[in-house]
């Protein structure tokens, strides 16, 4: 629908220019065809925007079930490849690491592709992440007309601190291509992975492991979102960690599970039980 709403917004808008008397257009055609330029779209017959969620519905969270899954396979995958001597194998490697970096800081795609080594920093409040206790995004989704959008996204999971290390100390030298820049993710002709490659190379493995095909690169973020959330992070923090202005936004990637619900329930129920237990030994 937003693509729709794109289209007929452009028609509008030439619609304007065209019969707007300023430009001369409608008297020159009145003469050359006997007729003139008029608007078309109007409230009535164009697209709505009425609902603050469009995307198709089968797009979702990755339970974290498959979410272990998905880099189970890719370990899988390296290790089998590396065995039988395929040199395939260093390329699924930077694969398992990319898509790991991406669910562990909430990352868009472009976000991921453009990440370089000098992007990671120690955050002081924790130092036991050493070196890689937050991570500097400089290409994040722009606002209309602006340039790409800034944030610090700091690290919540100790093991993709281990994941970032074991990748850089080991395996990213061994790109040809990984001494032309300082790209986190070197191809294997060129300078970095591209965003489109990242994202097909990530359609393979879902396939792989049978994961519906609406789900993308991104649901990785949405997944990272739901699980903080799932995890008992304070709201606010999340949104400022995904980098979004409103909190509506965060809201619409959040889709916590039945068993975090049933247990934010239990919990309730078992706080309004012990209130009403402590009020009855009071003898109110």
């Amino acid at each position: 629908m937003s693509t729709v709403r794109a289209y007929q917004g452009a028609l509008r808008l030439f619609c304007d220019f065209a019969a707007d008397p300023r430009y001369e257009w409608t008297a020159v055609c009145e003469r050359m065809f006997g007729s003139h330029p008029a608007q078309i779209c109007f409230e009535w017959n164009t697209a709505e925007h009425t609902s603050d969620y469009e995307g198709r519905p089968q797009r979702r969270s990755l339970t974290k079930a498959e979410l272990q899954g998905l880099f189970d396979h890719l370990d899988d995958q390296v290790a089998s490849l590396r065995a039988r001597g395929n040199k395939g194998w260093l390329a699924t490697l930077r694969d398992s690491a990319a898509f790991k970096t991406c669910y562990a800081y909430g990352l868009r795609r472009r976000e991921l592709a453009m990440l370089d080594l000098e992007d990671f920093a120690p955050n002081p409040h924790a130092p036991e992440f050493g070196g890689h206790g937050v991570v500097y995004v400089r290409w994040g989704k722009a606002n209309k007309g602006g340039p790409p959008r800034r944030r610090s996204t700091l690290t919540v999971f100790p093991w993709s601190v281990a994941v970032l290390v074991e990748w850089l100390s080991d395996f990213r030298g061994l790109f040809d291509t990984a001494v032309r820049s300082s790209a986190l993710w070197p191809s294997e002709r060129g300078g970095r992975m591209d965003g489109h490659s990242l994202g097909t190379r990530f359609a393979a493995y879902r396939e792989a492991v049978g994961l519906p095909p609406e789900i993308g690169l991104h649901c990785l973020r949405h997944s990272y979102v739901t699980h903080l959330i799932e995890d008992g992070y304070d709201p606010l923090f999340v949104q400022q960690q995904v980098g979004h202005s409103y909190a509506s936004t965060t809201a619409l990637y959040t889709s916590v599970s039945s068993d975090f619900r049933t247990r934010t329930l239990r919990r309730a129920l078992d706080s309004n039980i012990s209130r009403a237990l402590a009020s009855s030994e009071d003898g109110n």
